[in-house]
């Protein structure tokens, strides 16, 4: 027995309903906006994180700068291991909160006068992070630049959305303070 044919009328009917019902519509329309939105939602975080990250590593720099300005550093006599871990990432501070005080370098140098200074970007031609290795806190009245970097991880690079100055998918936050030295008796451990 073969099937009957369908009316050409309920073909019309059935095409009319599938335009007229958009149940699913709204469903649809998310699965094609939703990747972009939270693509976009994501490094917006990731950009504020990355930021509220190098403002902590500011204050921390200037927070710490300051005990070498008054000469506490030089008269404790620190050594650089010391100074980063009485003074940077002491038990309770601010760096410990945001940073692994591991990663966290410290450069110290001291100069005669101002012109002298001279600050070189500490990343290579490969995008390879270059620690850092001087501490001299200075003595009274000399110019002190104390520098402080971090490798912040990033994970919204894989999107499209890329902030990373290093290679790994990685971004150089730094923080500087330059200043002259009041004028202590302290000497400096250089």
């Amino acid at each position: 027995m073969s099937l009957p044919a369908a009316a050409p009328g309920s073909f019309r009917a059935a095409l009319h309903r599938f335009r007229r019902n958009r149940r699913g519509s709204a469903a649809v329309e998310f699965a094609l906006v939703a990747p972009v939105f939270f693509a976009l939602l994501f490094a917006i975080i990731e950009t504020a994180i990355v930021f509220f990250a190098g403002q902590v590593l500011e204050t921390v720099t200037q927070d710490s700068a300051r005990k070498i300005m008054t000469g506490q550093a030089q008269t404790a006599n620190y050594s650089k291991t010391q100074f980063k871990d009485n003074v940077v990432c002491p038990t309770g501070a601010l760096a410990k909160v945001l940073f692994n005080c591991n990663d966290l370098y410290v450069e110290v140098k001291s100069y005669p006068t101002f012109p002298n200074v001279t600050i070189t970007e500490p990343i290579d031609g490969s995008k390879a992070f270059i620690p850092p290795t001087s501490y001299c806190p200075g003595e009274g009245g000399d110019i002190v630049v104390v520098r402080m970097f971090y490798q912040w991880p990033l994970f919204v690079t894989g999107l499209g959305y890329n902030i990373s100055n290093l290679a790994g998918s990685k971004r150089l936050l730094s923080a500087t303070a330059a200043f002259r030295n009041e004028p202590f008796l302290a000497t400096a451990p250089c």
